[in-house]
């Protein structure tokens, strides 16, 4: 989804963000994330990020933390997105989509008012992220479809292999790694990937490990 700004240099994201917690989410640059909004202090925090500068902090809890905790602590990496589709259901909530802009590094949570949490934050490191295909040309393409279609068969799947072949690298990889059924861990070791030639290995490496756990499973059923 096509957002109206550009941002070339980190100096223009903003120093503080909104951040909003939820495990086993990963938001990647030019990702698109759809959420549901209705809990009070969500719904209070997308109406402030619209008045403002429409730019979000995804972000997990550590996964240390009870899923029981009203405060959870935070890792210290997570990604920006900018608001890019809004709407109102009627009942209550809202329906929105972030588009993805760099990852940002946690400085300090900051407290306030807010019911929602925020926190300072560093663009810094991550500027390659606000540079479309920045090292697409790196990636193993061809082990990367080698292992989608390993996955897809072994769980019986469908997929819109026209579309995928069309499909950018960046593109490619960042969506299945969004996609990705895995837990906050490995969720987040590719969310930190060094570039996005690391992060198809990542993306490669957890689904063989995840395809030959469940080989081993289903041949020790049969015995």
């Amino acid at each position: 989804m096509a957002s109206n700004v550009t941002y070339h240099k980190t100096e223009e994201l903003p120093e503080v963000i909104p951040v909003f917690p939820l495990r086993a989410a990963l938001l990647l640059p030019r990702g698109e994330m759809p959420l549901n909004i209705f809990e009070p202090r969500y719904l209070a925090m997308i109406d402030d990020a619209i008045r403002g500068e429409r730019i979000i902090g995804m972000i997990q809890p550590d996964p240390e933390s009870s899923e029981d905790e009203e405060r959870p602590e935070l890792v210290r990496v997570g990604c920006a997105g900018r608001l890019t589709a809004f709407g109102e259901t009627g009942d209550g909530r809202y329906l929105v989509t972030l588009t993805g802009v760099s990852r940002f590094r946690l400085l300090e949570e900051l407290r306030d008012d807010a019911p929602y949490r925020k926190a300072r934050v560093s663009f810094e490191e991550f500027v390659a992220d606000l540079a479309p295909g920045e090292g697409q040309e790196n990636v193993d393409r061809e082990a990367l479809l080698k292992t989608l279609k390993d996955y897809l068969t072994a769980n019986s799947l469908e997929a819109d292999w026209d579309g995928i072949r069309r499909a950018p690298n960046e593109a490619l990889v960042n969506a299945l790694a969004m996609m990705s059924p895995f837990g906050p861990r490995e969720k987040q070791a590719l969310l930190e990937a060094a570039d996005l030639k690391s992060r198809a290995e990542i993306l490669v490496a957890v689904t063989e490990m995840e395809l030959a756990r469940a080989r081993g499973d289903a041949s020790s059923s049969l015995q």
